[in-house]
């Protein structure tokens, strides 16, 4: 990955991270869910690393809070 490509794609992380921390901690609406499945597909991390990210619990996890 060239320089400009690597920081054109930490921006766009950075950019849906600080997006999914100005939400309101609402998993299940739909802009925290269309958010938290783009920063999904840009990273390769799953739903629940990044509600982990987030310091909330995965509901989908059986067992969780």
């Amino acid at each position: 990955m060239t320089h400009s490509k690597q920081a054109d794609w930490l921006r766009r992380r950075n950019a849906l991270w600080q997006r999914l921390r100005a939400l309101p901690p609402t998993p299940g609406t739909p802009e925290f869910e269309a958010t938290a499945a783009e920063l999904a597909a840009l990273t390769g991390w799953n739903r629940a690393r990044i509600l982990a990210g987030l310091g909330l619990p995965d509901s989908d996890r059986p067992g969780a809070p």
